[in-house]
């Protein structure tokens, strides 16, 4: 879980100022707690209600259009899974903060004619996260250069290219084999590999990996389907 969080960290140009989980003990626990109260500038704590799934409405959005879209419903738990998967949201957040963009609400208006319903939604101009993030001014102008000149130095048809082809090899993996355990150890990025390292900057995967048993291969479903090249 620390692991998870540094990986978040690593990625953010900006300072974590509140945590706002879910009620659930897989987002709500003693791990979580102790990770982020030894933080130099610990942040602020707020909860969902309970029951109040769009409290938290962002990011259950994002968990089927950034995560389910891409790698379906399936289980992945073998080291090279994991070790696979990180170095996809290596990618992935490239691809979707700086070349995907996306709509927010503006304007929401209920009327009612008799016993019909109208909904009328209003959306804002569609923009990119990394465009939303520079338009709020809370960049530092060192840390907005930096993310400006890796922008333009990737090529998104090229990080497309590169994310299904690792989607692919992904899917191709082999299962976990029944009884067979294996040090979750190797998945972790190597102690002291955070020092110094830039905000923007995103860490590679760890080059410690094992190799994919010899079982035969389960058949998997894939993706829910298939990504489009742009969101709406």
């Amino acid at each position: 879980m620390a692991d998870g969080f540094r990986r978040c960290q690593a990625r953010l140009p900006f300072a974590v100022l509140e945590l706002h989980p879910d009620n659930g003990s897989e987002f709500l626990n003693d791990l979580m707690l102790d990770f982020w109260k030894k933080q130099p500038c610990s942040p602020a704590w707020s909860r969902s209600r309970p029951y109040r799934k769009n409290d938290n409405r962002f990011v259950e959005q994002k968990n089927y259009s950034e995560v389910r879209v891409y790698f379906g419903y399936d289980r992945l738990e073998t080291i090279v899974h994991t070790n696979r998967l990180n170095q996809l949201y290596d990618r992935l957040w490239l691809y979707t903060n700086f070349f995907q963009p996306v709509l927010r609400l503006a304007e929401k208006t209920v009327t009612r004619v008799g016993e019909t319903t109208h909904v009328k939604r209003r959306f804002d101009q569609a923009r990119t996260p990394f465009q939303r993030l520079c338009a709020t001014g809370v960049l530092e102008p060192a840390s907005r250069q930096a993310l400006e000149a890796l922008q333009r130095k990737t090529n998104p048809r090229q990080l497309r290219q590169e994310i299904y082809a690792l989607i692919a090899e992904l899917f191709a993996q082999p299962a976990a084999r029944p009884g067979r355990t294996e040090d979750v150890r190797q998945t972790l990025l190597p102690v002291g590999c955070w020092l110094g390292l830039p905000c923007w900057v995103s860490p590679a995967s760890p080059s410690t990996e094992t190799t994919a048993p010899s079982s035969p291969t389960k058949k998997r479903s894939g993706p829910a389907q298939t990504r489009p090249g742009t969101a709406g």
